[in-house]
């Protein structure tokens, strides 16, 4: 099993129980594991220094030249991707209105998002000072083919009050990027696309440049395996410039304040702005290099040997689970919403003696503690991701399993059959 489960983990020294991750790449079970080579570069970026604003430049030209953008950014998650682009759709290059965010008085200020667009991540925008003017229904859900959003409710909603459009990028979702950024910029509207889960394919980094985005976040603690607090922003640009002054320590005396050119342009920047509002957000040396490092790691992993590995997993996980009463399985494909394969298990809490949410409570109070999907207990049904799962733990998770769902005389998973269940 990985050392997450083994009994002197620096949790287990800590006192904190450890996780087995069976349910993908949850920032509340701390994301993914970083890749080897990105902390041994974290290691070394620890024992020195380096202007971060030099660092960021590096960095923002290896993202412009992955995804085809003019620019791009680090920031310390996606969340805080998101909301440095609305600060800087909302301030522009002007450093009084850099200043002066949240307050908005006299700013353009609002950001339009699709209802289905909405979610508890749009805070992100809200925190800049943002209000955000949703348009459309949910009609779609009524059955009658009505959709939820038209193109011409968008366009209507945009006045002289607007600053962005907000796009969430999921297979419920619409318009089309292409028709949204399209409309945006009849009116000289920026989009912000979040993309965070949205990798691999890594054709993704420039799908949505390509389709016109001004703005697209991404986590680097998901997928890519970089620093848990690191998310990648590209784009634009000016926007980009913007965002880096609302973020970077600007205690600075302007005659010696020489910001990297290929970051900052000086000459559209009327003074050495103050603290920007994206200050508490501040990313670190170690987890600026730890995402280089670990970005391009994922660039170069043969994704479909790796996609080839997770359905294995996935199908015999789904395979020993069938054999429980009560319980039944089928395997998806990767999606838009989950990039790997998942089992998923449907319960009869009337056969299975434990309904979806009783498992998921016994699974999440052990030591380690086992987390499942949980997305869909409302149907009795949990989740099996395999990203997250090193030889040895899918044997574990499914022994607790049988434990709590499994006829008691039979013998635990672990016991039977562990070599068909590692992967």
């Amino acid at each position: 099993m990985d050392r997450a489960g083994e009994a002197n983990s620096i949790y287990d020294e800590l006192g904190v129980p450890p996780v087995i991750n069976a349910t993908g790449t949850k920032t509340r079970i701390g994301g993914s594991r970083i890749r080897t080579g990105a902390i041994d570069a974290m290691n070394r970026a620890s024992e020195s220094f380096v202007r971060l604003s030099d660092l960021q430049a590096e960095a923002s030209a290896r993202i412009a030249e992955i995804t085809g953008a003019q620019a791009g950014y680090v920031t310390s998650g996606a969340a805080a991707g998101l909301l440095l682009g609305a600060a800087a759709a909302l301030a522009g290059h002007d450093i009084q209105r850099m200043d002066r965010l949240p307050e908005t008085a006299g700013i353009p200020d609002e950001i339009v998002m699709p209802r289905t667009h909405r979610t508890g991540y749009d805070h992100a925008f809200r925190a800049t000072g943002a209000t955000i003017v949703d348009v459309g229904t949910n009609d779609r859900h009524l059955g009658t083919g009505s959709t939820n959003v038209e193109p011409w409710e968008i366009e209507a909603a945009i006045t002289a009050e607007t600053a962005a459009i907000g796009y969430i990028e999921k297979p419920y979702t619409g318009p089309p990027l292409g028709v949204v950024t399209e409309i945006a910029h009849e009116h000289d509207i920026p989009v912000i696309v979040d993309a965070a889960a949205e990798l691999p394919p890594t054709t993704n980094f420039s799908r949505f440049i390509d389709d016109g985005a001004d703005l697209v976040v991404f986590s680097g603690g998901k997928a890519i395996r970089g620093p848990q607090t690191t998310g990648i922003v590209a784009g634009r640009k000016d926007l980009i410039q913007s965002m880096a002054l609302q973020h970077l320590d600007m205690h600075a005396a302007s005659e010696v304040w020489e910001p990297p050119e290929r970051l900052i342009d000086l000459e559209e920047i009327d003074g050495v702005p103050r603290q920007g509002i994206g200050r508490p957000m501040k990313v670190g040396k170690e987890e600026l290099v730890g995402l280089i490092v670990a970005l391009e790691s994922f660039l170069e992993e043969d994704q479909a040997e790796t996609n080839r590995g997770w359905h294995e997993r996935a199908v015999r996980i789904s395979e020993e689970l069938s054999k429980i009463e009560g319980i039944k399985t089928t395997v998806t494909v990767g999606n838009d919403v989950s990039v790997a394969p998942e089992t998923i298990v449907r319960i009869d809490p009337d056969e299975a003696g434990i309904s979806a949410s009783e498992l998921v409570r016994a699974l999440r109070s052990e030591n380690p503690r086992v987390f499942v999907g949980a997305d869909r207990l409302d149907e009795n049904v949990v989740t099996i991701n395999p990203m997250c799962l090193e030889d040895g733990e899918p044997g574990y998770v499914l022994d607790r399993i049988w434990a709590h769902a499994g006829p008691e005389s039979d013998e635990p998973v672990s016991e039977r059959d562990v070599a068909n269940t590692t992967g």
